[in-house]
């Protein structure tokens, strides 16, 4: 009779098996092992775990089914910057980087075409893992760039993802054996995407289908929505998946001297790699590979929206060096949004947070950039109705929407379907789309702009159902609030609200109170309630009111840029609250005081009861047309209930933001202090956003369009209309050496 193997020598083989197992099917895609096998030696080395707690460990395969939930997520610094990627969208733009490439490499003494690295760009979370001596201590998101969540405990539960790398490392975090190349660094960070395969996601949307429950909208919110999950069990079942492309920190300069080897060397220690498309100094060759997987990519297991193209060697990358937001030496290809017909079956108006009555198509069911699409914007009325009575005119005809008509369906941004246009070689629909002639949700009375009998009729920009209390606007206003750019309440979005809103007795009478901000914050009370729900139970109630606690520090401008005040948006809000240090100093402040460098004529002066000259300081970005209307909501009936229920309920209505006068962070001889500024274009130096935080930061007010009021306009390659405007009005332009010299010089 054999003699019985000692538990700490089984479970010790046991893990040995597992990892190999693991490693043979997601990194070497070579499996050498059947699940239920797996299953079951995982389920033998539990038991032996649970048996003899002294052989536990952080790295054994039985810690990915999910340990216990944490409290809240931790920020963790990059200890070398996530930088995004600069984006093409067409194969000239991508010559023009690839020429900008040999140009800096010729200022720098090296002369010929560097060999390029093209890769899949997997349309998923970027991560940053962390490896001390071969063990996995951290996963933390991108975050800003700077710094990310911490979301280890929802990453260890990934198969792909090795806990420790090599094969075989003992227990104790002794520096592993040597893998094929030479061993391991004792700090190794990878880069990649954490993804949801697609066949996961749509076995789980079935399920959830089947189940009554709300499905997931597309698979990488799905991914961003399970790592933001406390219980690591919950991630566990979503079978999440990741792929290396990119390196950060690493102890060892020895360990790999490009892009490729890097590869080689992470993917000989267990870690599976996006596996490059093309490997070339030939940009061409670049192109042609990325023409030939435009028709391919639909076939990958995971999203792809488009394809990374790089320096391989990392010394050239090092001269090449980085922007404020991206580095120089790498590019990303983006495929057009992709295009498809399907018929229009009718169309649903909308009511939105401030009223505006939008049309949302609704379709014949088409499969659009990996997820079927059955609802589309069409964005506006006046947009939908025939723009010319001139029957040749090809253009008013795309224009002229009907029900039955096919029409083209895109996303904009891969992301909110639209209608594109009517395919007018198909046969016509005759139903014409009605705008509706009062509030399709209260039956309240609607306002048209511009107004009908305007003199140069134009065609119908927006119609809004103009009571306040409309339900649907109440409904709306809630979901803004709670958003990301707003309140940033995890778990509060469109489904929540309506099932939250719809609880009811017996007697139909609501059981749980949504219909104000200050709703939102007074939650808790109804905790009971809201476990009883529906698809809601304890864990995700419990996350909910985490979100909702938090929130009540946002601080002053993140409430005002929630509550939809007209003219106020996330740009005024931010001005708001760097102007007044809270709530209070807001309200007490004047109709002339809200636009404090604002030229006022005699007449406008007279009108509004002010001074002509304004009394200076941080600029609100509000002027003699929208200051008054703010300043009267912000004294309404409405607004001081509404911040006196904040107030009750917890919320911090000071700001964080506050700069106290002469302490403000422009320099007086800054170029942009007190102006507003358009940016239009595409800028190599900066993302749009990094810059818009940039030129608010040396005082001014970032607009959206031009004016006689706009100030400058910073322009980048490919400026459209709004340089024409510019140039109409004889605004002043800034090109972007001009930017970056004026940046320099304000001590950016």
């Amino acid at each position: 009779m054999p003699k019985p193997v000692p538990a700490a020598a089984r479970v010790a083989e046991l893990r040995t098996v597992l990892e190999r197992a693991n490693r043979a099917y997601y990194a070497d895609a070579e499996p050498v092992m059947a699940d239920m096998e797996y299953d079951r030696l995982l389920a033998e080395l539990t038991e032996l775990e649970n048996a003899h707690p002294e052989l536990a460990d952080d790295a054994s395969p039985t810690r990915r089914v999910g340990g216990a939930p944490i409290e809240g997520f931790k920020t963790v610094a990059h200890s070398i910057p996530m930088l995004s990627i600069d984006n093409s969208y067409d194969p000239e733009s991508l010559r023009e980087w690839h020429a900008r490439v040999l140009k800096g490499l010729a200022g720098q003494g090296t002369s010929g075409s560097p060999v390029l690295v093209a890769d899949a760009k997997i349309d998923g979370i970027a991560m940053s893992l962390r490896y001390e001596k071969g063990r996995l201590v951290h996963a933390v998101t991108r975050g800003d760039g700077v710094k990310g969540d911490d979301v280890t405990h929802n990453v260890r539960t990934i198969r792909s993802v090795p806990l420790v790398l090599g094969s075989g490392v003992s227990k104790g975090g002794g520096t592993p054996p040597a893998a094929p190349g030479g061993s391991v660094p004792d700090v190794l960070e990878i880069r990649g995407e954490v993804y949801f395969p697609l066949t996961e996601f749509q076995r789980i949307n079935r399920e959830r289908e089947e189940a009554g429950e709300e499905i997931l909208a597309n698979p990488r919110n799905a991914a961003a929505g399970t790592l933001k999950q406390l219980d690591p069990s919950a991630a566990a079942s979503r079978k999440l998946e990741f792929a290396a492309h990119g390196r950060g920190e690493i102890s060892d300069d020895a360990f790999a001297d490009s892009h490729t080897a890097f590869l080689d060397r992470i993917g000989a220690l267990g870690v599976r790699v996006n596996v490059p498309l093309a490997v070339t100094a030939d940009a061409d060759r670049v192109l042609a590979a990325i023409e030939e997987f435009a028709g391919k990519r639909h076939a990958r297991p995971y999203a792809i929206d488009g394809v990374v193209v790089r320096i391989d060697r990392y010394d050239l990358q090092a001269k090449l060096g980085v922007t404020s937001k991206s580095p120089r030496w790498v590019i990303a290809y983006k495929y057009p949004a992709e295009r498809k017909t399907t018929v229009l079956i009718r169309v649903e108006p909308q009511v939105g947070k401030t009223g505006k009555i939008t049309p949302r198509g609704v379709m014949e069911p088409v499969i659009l950039a990996g997820t079927t699409v059955r609802h589309a914007t069409l964005h506006n009325y006046g947009r939908v109705r025939d723009a010319s009575t001139d029957p040749t005119d090809e253009s008013a005809k795309r224009t002229d929407i009907r029900i039955g008509d096919t029409i083209y369906v895109e996303k904009a941004g891969e992301v909110i379907p639209y209608v594109a246009g009517v395919d007018v070689g198909k046969k016509r629909g005759k139903e014409k789309i009605e705008a509706p002639g009062r509030c399709p949700v209260c039956d309240g009375p609607v306002e048209i702009e511009p107004p009908e009998g305007a003199e140069q009729p134009t065609l119908e920009t927006s119609r809004r159902c103009i009571n306040p209390e409309c339900p649907a606007q109440v409904r709306e206003r809630l979901i803004w609030f709670a958003g990301r750019k707003q309140m940033d309440i995890e778990g509060l979005g469109e489904k929540t609200v309506d099932q939250v809103r719809a609880a009811a007795d017996e007697h139909g009478k609501p059981t749980i109170p949504l219909n104000t901000f200050a709703d939102v914050f007074r939650l808790h009370e109804h905790r009971a309630a809201l476990v009883e729900l529906e698809r809601m139970g304890e864990k995700k109630v419990d996350n909910l009111l985490a979100g909702i606690e938090a929130a009540k520090s946002r601080g002053l401008g993140r409430v005002l840029a929630g509550m939809g005040i007209r003219y106020v948006g996330d740009s005024t809000a931010k001005a708001l609250a760097r102007r007044y240090p809270d709530l209070d100093a807001l309200l007490g402040a004047s109709v002339r005081d809200l636009m404090p460098n604002a030229k006022l004529s005699k007449g406008d002066a007279e009108r509004l009861g002010v001074e002509r000259d304004g009394p200076g300081g941080e600029e609100t970005g509000l002027g003699v047309l929208t200051a008054p209307v703010v300043h009267a909501y912000l004294h309404s009936p409405t607004a001081k209930k509404t911040f006196a229920d904040l107030r009750r309920a917890g919320v911090d209505l000071a700001s964080g933001d506050y700069r106290p006068p002469g302490k403000a962070a422009a320099p007086v001889d800054s170029p942009f202090n007190g102006k507003t500024v358009v940016i239009t274009g595409t800028l190599e130096s900066y993302e749009r956003e990094a810059l818009k935080a940039v030129l608010e930061g040396l005082g001014a007010k970032v607009s959206g369009s031009v004016s006689s009021k706009t100030g400058l306009v910073v322009v980048g390659a490919s400026a459209g209309t709004k340089l024409d405007k510019a140039r109409e009005l004889n605004v002043p332009i800034m090109e972007e050496p001009e930017l970056l010299a004026a940046l320099k010089a304000a001590g950016v």
